[in-house]
Order: C-alpha cells, then structure tokens, then sequence
C-alpha cells in the first residue's frame, strides 16, 4: 500500500512540475477537489477528447455528436429522476469529524479482499513456477477461498441494501467488518444517511422572481432531450448513436483521489438507440468495443476488468463497468449501461411531446431503447497519465524519468533542437519548426547540454527529439531520437513529417 501511496504522490508533483495540472485559485490556498489543467495538460485532455470523438463519430456513419447547453429546464431533472433519488449514502466519524461516503468505505474493504486474495496468488506462482495451475489454485487454497468468497458476499450485502434503501443495514455492516475511519482508525460512526448531488443556482434578474435551476449532473440528459432533433434533421434510422463531451458538476461528499473524484469534471458520452429487444446484443458489442478502444492506447491489457453491477440503477436492465488499475486500486473508468428506454418515456410523461420513432421497416412507432457508453475524461487523463510516468534504471546505471504517454494524445509530439546555439543551427531548426508546426504541436528547445534537453523531453512525454548539428549544414539530415527506446536514427528533414505521422497519428493507432 505505502508503495502505491508513494507511486501516487510522485504522479501528482509531477504533473504539477511539468505543467499538466495544478490546483484551482492556488494563491488563494485553493478549492477542494477542484483542478485547472495547466499548458501540457490542456492539450493532454484535448487530445485524450478527440481520440475519442474520432473513434466514436468519425468512424461510425450512423453517429453523430452534439453539444447541448450545461443549463436544462429544471423539469428535465425531475424526469431523469435526479430530483429524488441521485443521492449518495452518506456517514460522518463522530472522533474525527470526517466525511465519508458509507457504501465506498465498504467497497474498499472489499477490494482489500480481493488483493489479498492476488497477493496469495502472486506468491505462489513465484513458488510453484511453471506447474502452478491457478484455477485449480484458486478454487482450492483455503486462504484464498475465503478472501473472495467475503468479497463477493460483502457487495452483494451492500446492493441489496442500497437496492431496498436500507441505510441502517448499511450502518450494521459497516460495524460488523470492524471498518475503522481510514485517517484515525476511529469506529464511532453516526447513522448513514442520503445527501443529494446536485448544485443549484438560480436563473431570473431579481431574487423574487429567480427560477430554481441546476448545473447538470450528467451529459445524458441534453442527448435524450434532442433525441427527435437530431434523428429528424440528421434523418437517422435506427440503430444510430448522439456522442457529447461536456462538463458535469456533482456536489460529491468526498471528493478525493486528485482528479479521480471531482466536483467540476467531464464526460465523454455516447447514448445508442436500438429497437426494443435488441438492446442486448448492442449492450455486448459497444461492452466489447469499449474495451478494445481502452486496449488500443497500450496500457496493457492486465491493467483492464470488467465489473459487472449486481445493484442496478433504477433506469438500467444491464449494467458493467470497465475498471482500471489505478495507482489505489482497480476502479471504475467507464460505464456500459442498457437503459431500456426509460429517459425518452419519463420525458414524454413529463413534457407531453412524443419522443417516438416510425420504424419502416417494421411499419410502426415506438420509443427506442437506448446502450450507454460513458467515460469519465479526467479519469481517462488520469489512467494514461498514472501508467505512463515511469522511473527507468538504464544500462549504464543512471536512471531516469520518462512519462511514456501513447504518442497520439502527448500533447508535445517534436521537440526540435540545435546542438548549439550558434553557426547557424538554430536558424535550421526554426525552419524545421515552421514546417512542421502546419501539422503537429512541436517546440524549439537550445537551453542546457543536448543529454538534459533529452532528459527533460523525456519527462514531459515528448515522442520525438530531432537534433540539428554541423553535418545537417551539408547533408538536409537529422538525428530522430525516441523517447521509449533511445534509439537514434539519422533522417532527412524531408521525411519528418511522414515519419511522425506513422507514430502519431489517430489512424496508425485505431487500426
């Protein structure tokens, strides 16, 4: 644990050091898990967002995208059902004082099961090597039985609870696991009780005649409500997909974990409209789909699971998650809901308009059923980021940091730089910029020796260091270093811009 924790601090100064992000209003001491993304990490996010837009809309003909406005009618959170149930359980240690969230302190506890349980695997397929047959392991060895077995009947205590809304049950079970407050160790606790999530602000010239608003919970709803706008304009037929990216706003009890939880954050959402009955087979494909997209930045494979929901929430038939091993733990990156066609019904009731389809196929009007694909940005950023910064010993003994960001979203792709800053390398490099920046965000670097230039590109996640020395004087070449692997290599200068692309550009990757 105290490795992660300290794998976790490294992750945070880091991006503070390098410019990705730092804490909002910080010279006025800050606002509590509230972030800015400073100049790499702008374009970090933004690269991260159209990485996305570009898989989802671009590579799909029957989706498109939409940007809906992050005030609604107040009705609209009504209908969703946001008004009444978008509450999260809520617990306070009566030593401490602190604030919890009840049902993700037992989750944790469940979670500590299940890596004890990996831990006992781990061990013995470094004793057994070779002949060590885990199923068998896993099904067998008492210790680990155990572990899993709590695990999974401690969530499904926990849904059953929160399914039925039971709160004091939830209390219970927090006492009965001996779950002390993680800061103190304290077990006085006080009852758990709902606390709902929405921000609300006020729309009007005068306080009297002010409307009652809220900033939206989710990006979800602006979909639902532009459901027949954009299939009547856009002339889609079913199955066809609306992708938005957007900000939400939730007045989380326990914001924490950097830009994990937040107040301020953002979604990238796709809602996918189907007949009714077919909604399983779409829920399987974008299930399958999702994680191949998540699989094609190169994170590894052993860092993805999926978690299917034994709690559902009150609009969904199916339900998983696609959780990341984040430098705390597995947790949720991106939720694959089937939402039946609940949201377009409850807006129907609440507005009196009609939000149906006429299918010509089946000659008939119905409201579609609707597959939700949802990731969080920031946690995406977070993903890439954590697993990217590595600390590396090298053959000759030194170290060093590299962030090994997927090249495609680094948000520098070149950096061009001149051995020295006279003979006239520095003008080479600067026409080598102004080529190259038409396509790619590159900058121009002569400050300290070539070897701490390269260090300092490497830690800021820059793919590519193209050196100009004396020979580029009389042979229009280059040296293109690597950032993973060092590797140098001479080039022309001609040839940059197709040789970047190969390694940078969405399609080498999404193929």
């Amino acid at each position: 644990m105290a490795n992660q924790e300290d794998k976790f601090k490294k992750v945070i100064a880091h991006a503070k050091e390098y410019g990705y992000i730092f804490g909002s209003s910080e010279i006025y001491d800050g606002l509590s898990a509230v972030y800015d993304y400073g100049q790499n990490g702008a374009e970090l996010k933004k690269n991260i967002r159209d990485y996305w837009w570009k898989s989802m809309v671009y590579m799909h003909q029957n989706i498109v995208g939409l940007d809906a406005a992050i005030l609604m009618h107040p009705t609209t959170w009504k209908a969703s059902g946001h008004v009444d149930a978008f509450n999260d359980p809520l617990i306070d240690n009566k030593d401490s004082k602190k604030r919890y969230r009840a049902d993700v302190l037992i989750e944790d506890y469940a979670e500590k099961q299940y890596q004890k349980a990996q831990k006992e695997i781990v061990k013995a397929k470094k004793r057994f090597g070779e002949a060590f047959n885990e199923e068998e392991f896993i099904a067998t060895n008492s210790r680990v039985v155990k572990y899993l077995d709590t695990q999974q009947s401690v969530l499904k205590r926990l849904a059953s609870y929160l399914e039925d809304e039971d709160l004091d049950s939830v209390k219970v079970l927090i006492e009965e696991l001996g779950i002390a407050d993680p800061d103190t160790g304290s077990k006085n606790w006080t009852e758990v009780r709902q606390f709902n999530l929405m921000f609300g602000t006020k729309l009007g010239a005068s306080a009297d005649t002010a409307m009652d608003l809220y900033l939206r919970p989710e990006t979800a709803q602006g979909i639902f409500v532009n459901f027949l706008n954009v299939q009547k304009t856009g002339r889609m037929k079913i199955p066809f997909g609306i992708a938005q990216t957007g900000k939400a706003f939730r007045n989380e009890i326990v914001a924490r974990q950097f830009i994990f939880r937040m107040r301020e954050f953002e979604q990238m959402e796709m809602q996918f409209f189907v007949r009714p009955g077919e909604e399983m087979k779409w829920y399987e494909y974008w299930k399958e789909t999702r994680l191949n997209w998540h699989l094609s930045l190169g994170l590894g494979a052993e860092n993805y699971r999926f978690h299917d929901h034994d709690k559902l929430a009150h609009y969904a038939n199916a339900a998983a998650d696609i959780e990341f091993n984040f430098p705390f733990g597995f947790k949720e990156l991106e939720g694959i809901h089937s939402r039946t066609d609940f949201d377009l019904k409850a807006h129907e009731e609440h507005s009196g308009k009609k939000l149906q389809f006429f299918d010509p196929e089946l000659k008939e009007n119905y409201v579609p059923y609707v597959v939700e694909t949802s990731v969080g940005l920031d946690r995406m950023f977070l993903s890439i980021f954590s697993t990217a910064l590595q600390n590396e010993e090298l053959a000759d003994g030194s170290s060093r940091v590299v962030l090994k960001l997927p090249a495609v979203v680094a948000p520098v792709k070149a950096a061009i730089l001149p051995l020295v800053k006279k003979d006239g390398l520095p003008e080479v490099a600067q026409k080598i910029v102004e080529e190259l920046k038409w396509k790619f965000n590159v900058i121009y670097d002569e400050k300290d020796a070539i070897g701490r230039r390269y260090r300092r590109q490497d830690a800021n996640g820059t793919p590519f260091c193209i050196t100009v020395d004396h020979d580029t004087l009389n042979d229009e070449s280059v040296t293109i270093r690597d950032r993973d692997t060092m590797e140098q290599k001479r080039v022309p200068i001609a040839a940059l811009k197709s040789m970047i692309s190969e390694k940078v550009d969405a399609e080498y990757w999404l193929k």
